[in-house]
């Protein structure tokens, strides 16, 4: 608001003080001083009235002159038209025609682009004159004026002025306003509408409060529409809205009527309002509040408020108070309104001052919210808005924001919005790095700064690397972990951890980030060796994804010492780079890493490592007995005298049994069972999987006299052995436990086999009938013989070329063909014949079919 600034006088207020300074609500207009031209015309002269056009300002003063300003304020042209007010100022749509009323009576239309018109003297002041909205365009040139009397002015066809009165007798008229066909005045008594089409007054609109003087606090009269008239006077507001009356109700009355639709007061006294183009806000200009609560200085300031109507009452929606150049002196009466539509400006006029008020845009609202240090809304606000702002820059006010924030000491926050608002500002990205080192807060913007394809100096991530490296060794390695190399140098960096390593030798997290370190630089084996004594998890990661087995050779042990399992996985699975002879050879002295590594090979392959299968025998004797027996079982390469021997000398009984069976010493084996083990379930099982008469013999002489080993004999020998040569061997008298159950299982089983065998020997005779029926219906299907068939015997065509004569062919159920005479003699059955060719093939005889006569 520097044009507000400028122009005002020692003792005054800004306009844009005006305003609450403590309201947290954002106001909807913002206000400027009309300068320039007029800053002069108001030192000298006074201003009475002014009419705003969409392309010029028409300013009238105390002293009786016309200024036609531009919209900032500039004089273009000067009228001298009286000496003493000028009351009114009208102009028509096209803003070409003028016509100007003072208060001695002057009255004067005139083109601005030719001075011919209308120059008339009254004897009476006119209060004011109103030009036909299409003043320009019309033939007649019509235009009202109001004194005491309502007078039309219209040319006739002589191009001489016709004078006719409409209204008069009620005081004086103090406003008009004409829209289409209609006029709209104010007199003393209340407010007219006269209907030009009609050529009759349609309605009087009483005025309510008649205790406030019509000349001090006059009436405001505002065309919403061409049918919606708003009346403004003291306290009352009303919408009047002019309707065609049904033609059934004329009778004398007019053809339109008025009908008030809205109607309500206000607490102070309205001197000008206006309304805006959506059709949807008031604006109007008030002033003196009716109540001794209010402060007597904020009593005589004006206000601009908009207010929505509702259908009894109304809504306020803004309200400033304004501060003109001399406000104390004014008077209600002493204030106007004007509208400009193409601009949406608002002109508050009097006499020392002219505000311009209009709406806010987006660099206003950004302005109030920066004065609320709201600063995060403004920055989304302008980054919303970025190409409708002018006089904001987006980076601007997010490095505002970033410094409100460091002010207060909200330091991360102030970091993470450096990213947004310094964007590829490779030069504002530094200076925020070393104004954060400044002040001791270089953590707080490390994690933010930039590290793609905008890249800082190395001398900037290395000061940040420095000052965690002193500080917070974790904050270090996460650094090191997330920024990639590339952004600082890595020897330096280095040489830092390895000093600082001097000082606290056995920090595992400076350990851990010397080795990443490391691994940026290519130095795999340093690497490798840190993470080995760390028994860090990333070791084996480490070696596949660098191809590091070359350097493991000899670090076999270590590995596995730290995880058997990965270890194991990882050299098994890069068999082609470290082999089996060379991992057996580094754990020949740690035998029970040796087995692990041993048995794996095994389980994935049971030939690759036959010949160390001798030695794996002691190792599972040793180290995993639960896995020997299987490991005997599946492999094919150990030698069974050495794995015997070792499992005899470790006493493993069921190790040895299964030796002594594959060795073919099953009596050994079977006796090995009943006498260390002493479990019949075992040697019954054993029996049954060798399946040998003798075995089962030696079983039942060891079981005769122990009665436990016969109820386990009983029980389970009925399938394989009959159960008589075990019953006819027991002593007489001897005690043999559930006795009863056994003898009844082996007669269930007795039963059992017996209704198998009946079963299946149904079944057998009721496939073998259905497979009989089957082939019999197929040996009585017909077979079709034609001139493509041959002789398998002479591999001549099986019909003969000519019909006529007699031939014998043989068919049979084979599908084979010959002729008759082809057939060899019927051999040893006589009158049976068989194909040749499937006795040949020994398939079985095939009996002829059919024999074919002619």
């Amino acid at each position: 608001m520097a044009e507000v600034e400028e122009g005002r006088k020692p003792g005054e207020e800004s306009t844009e003080e005006s305003e609450e300074e403590d309201s947290e609500e954002e106001p909807k207009l913002k206000y400027e001083r009309l300068s320039n031209g007029v800053t002069e015309i108001l030192q000298k002269d006074a201003a009475s009235c002014m009419t705003v056009h969409d392309k010029f300002l028409a300013l009238g003063t105390h002293f009786g002159k016309v200024f036609l300003l531009d919209i900032q304020g500039n004089i273009t042209q000067k009228f001298e038209i009286s000496s003493v007010k000028i009351n009114q100022i009208s102009l028509d749509e096209s803003g070409e025609h003028v016509g100007i009323c003072s208060e001695d009576g002057k009255v004067q239309v005139f083109g601005l682009y030719t001075r011919e018109g209308f120059h008339e003297n009254f004897d009476c002041p006119i209060k004011v004159v109103a030009l036909h909205p299409q003043f320009t365009r019309s033939n007649y040139k019509q235009f009202v004026t109001g004194g005491n009397k309502l007078l039309l002015y219209e040319r006739n066809w002589l191009n001489r002025w016709k004078t006719s009165v409409l209204h008069e007798g009620e005081g004086t008229i103090t406003s008009i306003q004409w829209r289409a066909n209609l006029i709209a005045w104010a007199n003393n008594v209340g407010v007219k509408i006269y209907d030009f089409s009609t050529k009759q007054r349609i309605t009087n609109v009483l005025r309510d409060n008649v205790s406030l003087r019509p000349d001090m606090y006059p009436c405001s009269l505002c065309w919403k529409d061409n049918a919606t008239l708003i009346v403004g006077w003291g306290t009352s507001i009303k919408i009047c809205v002019v309707k065609e009356r049904n033609p059934t109700e004329m009778r004398d009355l007019p053809s339109r009527y008025v009908e008030i639709g809205t109607e309500f007061n206000v607490l102070i006294t309205i001197t000008i309002h206006f309304i805006k183009n959506d059709n949807t806000f008031f604006i109007t200009l008030l002033r003196k509040v009716f109540t001794d609560e209010v402060d007597e200085d904020f009593r005589a300031r004006p206000r601009l408020d908009i207010i929505q109507p509702l259908p009894e009452s109304f809504e306020e929606i803004s309200s400033d108070a304004l501060t003109v150049r001399n406000y104390q002196d004014n008077e209600c009466r002493d204030y106007r309104l004007e509208h400009s539509e193409g601009e949406s400006l608002f002109y508050i006029i009097s006499p020392k001052d002219v505000v311009v008020a209009k709406e806010r845009d987006q660099d206003d609202h950004i302005d109030w919210l920066l004065e609320k240090e709201k600063y995060e809304e403004a920055l989304m606000a302008a980054e919303i808005s970025f190409k409708n702002i002018k006089r904001h820059e987006v980076q601007k006010i997010g490095m505002e924001y970033i410094n409100h924030l460091l002010k207060k000491g909200d330091y991360d926050t102030a970091a993470r919005k450096c990213q947004k608002v310094l964007g590829k500002n490779m030069e504002l990205w530094e200076n925020e790095v070393y104004r954060f080192k400044t002040i001791g807060q270089l953590k707080a913007i490390s994690q933010y700064l930039p590290r793609g394809d905008l890249r800082l100096r190395p001398a900037i991530y290395e000061m940040i690397l420095h000052e965690f490296l002193k500080t917070d060794y974790e904050g270090f390695a996460t650094l090191i972990r997330e920024w990639p190399g590339e952004l600082y140098n890595n020897m330096a960096i280095v040489q830092a951890v390895t000093d600082q390593l001097k000082k606290d030798p056995a920090n595992s997290v400076l350990l851990t980030t010397l080795a990443e370190l490391y691994t940026y630089d290519q130095r795999y084996d340093r690497a490798l060796e840190i993470y080995l004594r760390l028994r860090h998890k990333d070791v084996y990661q480490l070696i596949h994804k660098h191809n590091l087995f070359s350097s493991i050779e000899d670090k076999i042990v270590l590995l596995m010492d730290f995880d058997k399992e990965k270890a194991v996985d990882m050299l098994l699975d890069n068999e082609d780079k470290i082999s089996t002879d060379k991992v057996v050879e580094e754990l020949v002295n740690r035998p029970e890493l040796l087995h692990v590594y041993l048995h794996k090979l095994f389980k994935r392959d049971h030939h690759k490592g036959q010949k160390y299968h001798e030695r794996q025998i002691g190792l599972y004797a040793e180290y995993d007995r639960p896995n020997l027996l299987p490991f005997l079982r599946d492999s094919t390469h150990c030698p069974l005298e050495k794995a015997l021997e070792i499992c005899q000398q470790r006493n493993f009984v069921e190790e040895t049994v299964f030796l002594l069976s594959r060795m073919g010493n099953c009596r050994r084996a079977l006796q090995m069972i009943m006498e260390e083990l002493g479990d019949v379930g075992k040697a019954i099982e054993f029996a049954k999987e060798q399946d040998d008469a003798e075995l089962w013999e030696d079983l039942i002489s060891y079981s005769i006299d122990k009665p436990p080993f016969i109820t386990g004999l009983l029980n389970n020998i009925g399938t394989h052995v009959d159960p008589i040569l075990l019953i006819n061997r027991i002593k007489e008298g001897m005690e043999i436990p559930n006795l009863r159950d056994s003898l009844v299982k082996i007669l269930q089983d007795y039963n059992l086999q017996i209704l198998l065998r009946e079963g299946c020997k149904k079944i057998l005779v009721a496939d073998s009938l259905s497979l009989l029926q089957k082939m019999h219906r197929t040996q009585m299907r017909g077979v079709r013989v034609n001139e493509e068939n041959i002789c398998e015997s002479c591999h001549a065509t099986i019909l003969p070329s000519d019909m006529a004569k007699s031939f014998s062919v043989v068919v049979f159920h084979c599908r084979h063909m010959f002729h008759k005479e082809c057939l060899p003699s019927s051999g040893t059955f006589p009158g049976v014949q068989f194909c040749n060719i499937c006795s040949a093939k020994k398939r079985g005889p095939g009996s002829g079919i059919l024999e074919m006569k002619k």
